[in-house]
């Protein structure tokens, strides 16, 4: 019900968008080709094509634009009311103060090998007169318009800058308990990142791979379509776990069901704890709440620690992604007896099974 009132309102807020385009004036860009319905997001079609052309490859869901999304994840996540109400320093959100200090936060173990995409994104920030805070998460949300069936995510301009690094520790590892990760993501978000909205954030999985889980692979896919915003992820941790993509034994890493792909612990537990098995379950082959619903988070998370009434609304600038590709299947090899089910309120969808050997994925290269 939550779910389809939601999804209501999206299409009410579209509609009303539409027609209101037609009655806001709008702003010519200096640059003589583009107008915006504020002058504050001119600048920005000169990042975005920036972007475009010398980070994501003319426009692909890559590495580059993997590692972009989940840089705007744990910059904005490291925040705690919690710590400020002791009288610490509790970060300050989406800041860029992972960009700022990358000596100091790309070395905090869940940040790990995030040194290289703040270093690629290093030029291009000089390039423009944007805020670091800013930059990062635009270049998510241009990240993501490049993966085939994804939301258009939003984007703002007008955040403050870090001053001084966020402290360790708060950003998820994933080793770390459902209960861990509830309770951290709640503080970060003062209790709007529940256990359902957690599952909603981990939809970002569906275009993600490890560099640094199985220190003897890199590029390990979290799914068979690393580069397709799609359901595939949600359906293939339900699977039952049977091999390594490397070696066993690492930290944060359970078995998973296909050649190639690596199983996060944290994403097979949340997949199978009663307060989120049910909600996971509901994303298989349901591409509107897949897009939806991290739409929504994404708002959320990406003004993390900043005052909303101070940013202006630039979401015009981000391309619509191109359209979903493929249907909601099992890999092949597998079938609906490999499933693991955690949901007891409803039966798993009845997918088919793609044809022939069994499924290897490929890494996805690096940066």
């Amino acid at each position: 019900m939550a779910f389809k009132s939601l999804l209501t309102l999206v299409s009410l807020a579209a509609t009303l968008a539409e027609s209101n385009a037609a009655l806001t004036r709008r702003v010519a860009c200096p640059d003589g080709k583009n107008t915006a319905t504020n002058a504050a997001c001119c600048q920005l079609f000169a990042v975005r094509d920036d972007l475009q052309e010398n980070l994501f490859h003319g426009g692909q869901c890559t590495a580059e634009a993997h590692e972009s999304l989940r840089l705007t994840f744990h910059d904005a996540i490291a925040i705690s009311p919690a710590m400020e109400a002791q009288g610490k320093f509790g970060g300050g959100g989406a800041d860029g103060s992972i960009a700022i200090f990358p000596d100091i936060e790309t070395n905090f173990h869940p940040n790990i090998g995030l040194d290289e995409i703040v270093e690629l994104q290093k030029p291009l920030i000089a390039r423009h007169n944007l805020s670091v805070a800013d930059f990062i998460q635009f270049a998510g949300a241009i990240a993501v318009s490049n993966c085939p069936g994804a939301p258009q995510l939003a984007a703002f301009v007008g955040r403050k800058d870090a001053t001084q690094p966020a402290p360790d520790g708060l950003v998820p590892e994933p080793f770390h308990t459902p209960d861990q990760i509830f309770d951290r993501l709640a503080d970060a978000s003062q209790g709007e990142f529940d256990p359902i909205l957690t599952v909603w954030l981990l939809t970002a999985h569906t275009v993600a791979a490890a560099n640094d889980v199985d220190p003897t692979k890199s590029g390990l896919p979290f799914d068979s379509t690393p580069n397709l915003w799609d359901t595939q992820f949600f359906v293939e941790t339900q699977l039952r776990g049977t091999m390594f993509p490397g070696t066993g034994g690492n930290q944060g890493e359970v078995e998973s069901a296909i050649a190639g792909e690596l199983r996060l612990q944290s994403d097979h537990t949340i997949a199978r704890d009663n307060r989120t098995a049910c909600e996971w379950q509901s994303f298989v082959d349901n591409q509107p709440k897949a897009q939806a619903m991290f739409q929504f988070v994404f708002h959320d998370l990406s003004i993390l620690g900043q005052n909303i009434d101070d940013l202006v609304d630039c979401s015009e600038v981000v391309p619509v992604p191109p359209p979903p590709q493929g249907v909601t299947h099992f890999p092949a090899g597998l079938t609906i007896e490999d499933v693991e089910q955690a949901c007891a309120e409803t039966p798993f969808p009845t997918l088919p099974t793609d044809p022939g050997p069994a499924t290897t994925v490929a890494p996805v290269p690096k940066p």
